[in-house]
């Protein structure tokens, strides 16, 4: 049996012996803690030499200065070198280290879906101790920031980049590393409380911490469940101890950095002074290839540990909203209050408001997926209203979302969308999608899916069109606008529900082209095409108004009592006043998705609890998919994707939740009322001839 003694510079009370197997072969492993005591641990090297198959030096704490630089005291330095000059080879697990350091983190990323810390927000509670780990994680994300002053020095600053880590390490932390008496010198109780409220407030807003292996009590202790609650936790070395402390205070998932090859979790300098006694490698030979040969043929891969028993994954999105009209305006505080003392402010309040930088206007949290994964995200306010948008450039409606994108960046999202932008900015998403700095999706794909979704539910509870063996309806639908990106979406849609499908656009060669693609889809139904809207409008159960140009040829005085007319355009065609016109008549701009989850928290955004507009929707539905990617750009809506994201919505639990109108959402009351204003006006119709 193969001796390793491991001599640790931490507590001795932390001692054990045990007898393990690895590799085929059998090892007595002791381990000897010297409570800091560099004198004892040498003695203890010099008893042990050509007694131990190998020894191993641990919980060593380097003075780390700049850029991988280590610095050692005296002390230190002659630990070593009397470690260098025995017989027996010594090791202090340096290199199985920085491997395992680095090999943790693309680990993780590739087994949790090969975007798990992409812009993650990562909080490294000591930067200089684990600079491998931010190297790598500077890969993935910038969103990274340091702790070193606080813990270090007891300095109340948190650096937000290398580069200003590296300066720290360089110009202040090393310079008072060799001040006589430092750590004797114990920290005010005012600059702690300072200090603590620092580290909790980034500590709340991380979502990965990195804590280092050693004293890592003392780097825990300022946080409460409140601030580690549903974090991921780096670490090394994480022993039953370790994981139970974390586990109390809510964390939902470790990664451990030193993989687990025994029955018992022991550190990276045994695991390595057992590599090197089990492949009897020479003191003098250099190891890393016999490690990594080692790593690879056993899959000594990271741990990744679940305190709270079952895995648990956050995903985070943005998403950038805009008032749609001045009465959205309105409702903002103070300019409620301002408008109604001074009414005619409004128009000046509009135009200033476009020029106003984007706003966080609220954090949603609790979206919960029936796959287990969830999300969380921001809706970032923008002060333009369509109208605004097209009297600008279209640069100018660009430069403000590309700014909200750099907000959404610095927040933690991971993709982003933004809400419907007039037609005349369809391009302006494109260019968004090309500079953004977060893959950016318009959700045009789901809003043409629930706005159908929306249309077919407004018509059943209607219940004036009937069905066709419990599936056609037997009624007539006009799409105008056919032969645009979502218009042909919507004839493809409606395709599937109705015996008669009347296709509109001034393009005839387009149009010939859609008909040809929805009648070989569709074989029994019949498809007309046609330049003009008004010449069968009369005749119409369901009108889809899919363009701007809609205004110029749909005349609501014209449709029939019971008509369904769903407005998709953007800014709407129809007002208030125009529904008042025909109060027989139901116009519908969209539907609104119920999203999974019982502690849904956000904002009022003018929707029924745990509702949102359908773009929000689809951006949620690609954060829990872990779909980080431009889904749908411009106006460029695929029918594939349609579908896609209708079927990655099901999956994930989202559900119609309501139907709006040109005044809001439209509850069963005000259906009812414009089905019976309807049938009373059919009656007297019928009764006339």
């Amino acid at each position: 049996m193969k001796q390793i003694t491991n001599i640790s510079l931490g507590p001795a009370s932390d001692n054990y012996q045990m007898e393990a197997e690895f590799l085929g072969q059998k090892f007595n492993i002791k381990r000897f803690g010297t409570d800091g005591d560099l004198k004892k641990a040498e003695d203890m090297l010099l008893m042990w030499n050509k007694k131990a198959d190998v020894i191993c030096l641990s919980a060593i704490k380097y003075l780390y200065g700049h850029s991988a630089q280590t610095i050692m005291t005296s002390k230190l330095k002659k630990l070593l070198k009397v470690a260098n000059t025995l017989t027996t080879p010594v090791t202090t697990g340096e290199t199985l280290r920085r491997v395992t350091h680095e090999w943790c983190i693309r680990h993780a990323q590739f087994q949790l879906g090969n975007n798990f810390f992409t812009n993650a927000k990562v909080l490294f509670l000591s930067g200089m101790a684990s600079e491998k780990i931010a190297n790598v994680m500077s890969e993935y994300t910038g969103n990274i920031s340091f702790a070193d002053p606080i813990f270090e020095n007891s300095i109340p600053k948190i650096l937000h980049s290398q580069l200003d880590l590296n300066r720290y390490a360089q110009r202040i932390h090393r310079p008072i590393s060799w001040l006589p008496g430092k750590d004797l010198i114990s920290e005010p109780s005012r600059i702690k409380a300072v200090n603590n409220y620092i580290l909790q407030r980034a500590a709340r807003d991380a979502t990965v911490i990195v804590i280092p292996y050693n004293d890592f009590y003392d780097y825990i202790e300022p946080f409460s469940e409140e601030e580690l609650k549903d974090k991921v936790i780096v670490t090394t070395t994480a022993y039953e101890d370790r994981i139970d402390a974390l586990r109390e205070k809510g964390v939902s998932m470790i990664i451990d950095t030193t993989p687990k090859i025994l029955d018992r979790v022991v550190g990276v300098s045994v695991q390595e002074a057992l590599m090197i006694s089990a492949l009897d490698i020479p003191k003098t030979s250099a190891i890393k290839d016999d490690l990594l040969e080692v790593i690879s043929e056993q899959r000594l891969d990271p741990r990744i540990v679940y305190p709270q028993s079952k895995p648990k994954r956050i995903n985070r999105f943005a998403y950038v909203i805009h008032p749609l009209s001045r009465e959205d305006l309105k409702k903002l505080k103070p300019l409620e209050l301002i408008t109604e003392i001074m009414p005619k402010t409004i128009g000046p309040v509009e135009k200033l408001m476009a020029y106003a930088p984007p706003i966080v206007y609220t954090k949603i949290t609790g979206i919960e997926s029936p796959e287990g994964v969830e999300a969380e995200g921001w809706l970032i306010g923008l002060g333009e209203t369509p109208e605004q948008m097209e009297k600008h450039s279209p640069e100018f409606t660009t430069k403000r979302i590309l700014q909200a994108a750099e907000k959404a960046r610095s927040l933690g999202a991971q993709v982003m969308g933004i809400s419907m932008l007039p037609h005349s900015l369809e391009g302006t998403s494109i260019d968004i999608g090309k500079y953004a700095v977060l893959p950016v999706t318009t959700g045009n794909s789901y809003t043409a899916s629930t706005a159908l979704w929306a249309s077919a539910e407004a018509v059943r509870q209607m219940g004036i069109v009937k069905l066709k063996n419990n599936k056609t309806l037997r009624g007539k639908t006009m799409v105008i606008g056919a032969t645009g990106a979502v218009g042909s979406i919507c004839a493809r849609l409606l395709a599937k529900a109705f015996e008669e499908v009347y296709l509109v656009s001034r393009n005839m060669a387009k149009l010939l082209t859609i008909q040809e693609t929805v009648q070989a889809e569709n074989p029994d139904v019949t498809i007309h095409v046609s330049t003009r809207a008004d010449t069968h409008i009369a005749d119409m159960d369901v009108v889809v108004a899919a363009t701007k140009g809609a205004d110029k040829t749909l005349d609501i005085m014209r449709v029939k009592p019971g008509c369904v007319i769903t407005d998709i355009t953007r800014p709407m065609i129809f007002t208030s006043e125009d529904a008042a016109k025909r109060q027989d008549v139901l116009i519908i701009t969209g539907g609104e998705i119920l999203l999974p989850g019982n502690k849904i928290d956000m904002k009022d955004i003018g929707l029924p609890p745990r509702a949102v507009y359908a773009g929000l929707a689809e951006t949620i539905i690609l954060a829990l998919e872990g779909r980080f990617e431009e889904f749908t750009t411009g106006s460029n809506t695929e029918w594939q994707k349609v579908k896609e994201i209708y079927k990655l919505g099901l999956k994930h639990g989202m559900k119609l939740s309501a139907i709006s109108g040109v005044n809001g959402v439209l509850g069963k009351d005000d259906i009812t009322r414009v089905k019976e204003f309807a049938l009373k006006k059919i009656k007297k119709h019928e009764t006339d001839r």
